[in-house]
């Protein structure tokens, strides 16, 4: 498996060579699996898969997405390598899944998703030049899903009289019943489905990109619900997995792609699914879909923590 950084920047000369439909293919793959900061073909395949239990629409949809925003980043000088590795398509990936949540499989949602796929490029080019550019530079953040929030926000609001009215699934008021569906339903609201056999799918690929995200997903889930019930959270937010989806990208964030640190890392990334749980309650306070912004805000807020801890450093 070869893994791309998020910090890596985007505005470089394009590689020589041809883009076929098999690199196109690849990059697909790749951009969904980068959601969960990965670049492997199984793992994305795994992911798509998740998406069609859902709604194939919602798949159709994500593609597209994810494609434009691919095509896109290209134009703006990015190289091959770095399409190919999907570190232009996953944000476009994520956009095409709010587009379905927001819209429904209508027509207009076709068009509006590769739309706002392909302006995820020039907004991750403005995320990565304010992180390379005095006064960030210093600090070294990856843009992460941030150019995915972005987009998202300004497609939910600026379609609002296009919405479909969606409910969440009713949770047992079993709390032991409610926990176990999170541990699954968290991994699938992180690419906004609420499915247990889609987060069953997206977990087993996360284990064969490596047992080590594996593990963090499954300890961002658990934790981040455990800290949304000792918060008060209600059952039908935690087993619908609203509470902690954020939790499981700041664990893996943590535990294994951003830091270093043998045991260090995987005890702030448990810090910093608490955190992040704290931190989407008190989002759940605003009007409008909050996407990752909990994990973005706690682990760009962690990363800099890091620099001043002993024995962790930056990945």
């Amino acid at each position: 498996m070869r893994k791309a950084t998020m910090s890596q920047t985007v505005n470089e000369t394009n590689g020589h060579g041809t883009f076929g439909i098999g690199a196109w293919g690849v990059a697909l793959g790749h951009g969904l699996s980068q959601i969960f900061f990965q670049a492997d073909i199984v793992t994305g395949a795994l992911i798509l898969a998740a998406f069609v239990v859902a709604d194939w629409r919602m798949a159709v949809l994500v593609a597209l997405g994810s494609l434009a925003s691919s095509a896109a980043g290209l134009l703006f000088g990015s190289k091959m390598p770095t399409v190919r590795d999907g570190m232009q398509g996953f944000c476009g990936a994520l956009v095409g899944a709010a587009t379905f949540a927001a819209l429904g499989g209508q027509v207009a949602a076709y068009p509006i998703a590769v739309l706002g796929g392909a302006v995820c490029a020039p907004v991750t080019w403005l995320v990565v030049w304010l992180f390379t550019h005095e006064p960030l530079k210093p600090l070294n953040l990856p843009f992460t899903t941030a150019p995915f929030c972005i987009v998202a926000t300004g497609v939910f609001f600026s379609t609002i009289p296009l919405h479909t009215s969606s409910a969440n699934s009713p949770v047992s008021d079993s709390v032991a019943v409610a926990l176990f569906q999170s541990l699954l339903t968290n991994v699938s609201q992180v690419v906004l489905v609420n499915s247990v056999w889609a987060g069953a799918l997206i977990l087993l690929g996360l284990f064969i990109a490596s047992w080590k995200v594996g593990i963090a997903a499954v300890i961002g889930s658990v934790v981040g619900s455990l800290s949304a019930l000792a918060m008060n959270e209600s059952l039908n937010t935690i087993g619908n997995g609203l509470a902690g989806y954020s939790g499981v990208l700041s664990a893996i964030a943590l535990a294994v792609v951003f830091v270093k640190g043998s045991w260090g890392s995987w005890l702030l990334a448990i810090i910093g699914t608490i955190v992040t749980a704290a931190v989407t309650l008190l989002m759940h306070q605003q009007s409008g879909p909050i996407y990752t912004w909990p994990y973005i805000l706690t682990t760009w807020v962690f990363l800099v923590i890091v620099r001043f801890v002993p024995r962790l450093t930056r990945a």
